[in-house]
């Protein structure tokens, strides 16, 4: 765990963080859909991405979800840290996008790191930055994009995160993520085609326009 530390993290942090990391951390490997977090659990954890990639999902009073964005190796939950410090319980929901690795961090140590490392309590302040930023990123995208516009915009940020431009899925899959039904996602997806910025095989779906 500690050279894979170095690697995703020896930029960001000082040494006596990144030791203090490796002995508090719980390294962890989960596969993909395997839910990390979900709403209403207690927060004892706080996730640092080694390898892979989360989606953060909220859910309505109805039990459908929506994609609020997504965590790559090196990004943390700011939303989770916000939950931490306050001792509420999590109003997000985490589910593995792809197999993913990362470090699990005792709560109680957060709080101290922010005061005794400079380096740390950047971070933190910059992953509340980055996630404010794809939080409005998301509203804009509700608010202002077409529905085509949505679900291609969902594809291709799929396909980044994934670092590939077949994406594996399925349409109620996107639906869920999109909060939509599947049979608007099976016409949409049949536009785009015929558009030419996808190609569509089976539970694959090839994102031509990135």
């Amino acid at each position: 765990m500690k050279a894979i530390l170095e690697t995703n993290y020896g930029y960001l942090f000082e040494p006596e963080l990144l030791a203090e990391i490796t002995r508090v951390g719980v390294y962890k490997k989960i596969g993909q859909g395997h839910q990390l977090m979900d709403i209403g659990e207690p927060i004892t954890m706080m996730p640092l991405l080694l390898t892979g990639a989360i989606k953060i999902l909220r859910e309505d009073d109805e039990g459908d979800e929506l994609l609020l964005y997504f965590l790559e190796t090196g990004d943390t939950c700011a939303m989770t840290f916000s939950c931490c410090m306050g001792k509420n319980k999590s109003e997000i929901r985490a589910v593995a996008e792809t197999e993913t690795e990362l470090v699990l961090i005792p709560i109680e140590n957060m709080e101290i790191w922010m005061g005794r490392y400079k380096s740390w309590q950047q971070f933190i302040l910059d992953s509340y930055h980055t996630r404010m930023m794809e939080l409005l990123e998301t509203v804009d995208t509700l608010a202002f994009l077409r529905m085509d516009e949505r679900l291609l915009k969902h594809l291709q940020d799929k396909a980044k995160v994934n670092h590939d431009d077949l994406v594996h899925t399925t349409h109620q899959d996107i639906a869920f993520d999109m909060h939509t039904s599947r049979v608007v996602v099976s016409r949409l997806l049949k536009k785009l085609e015929n558009e030419g910025k996808i190609k569509m095989h089976r539970n694959q779906i090839k994102v031509l326009d990135l």
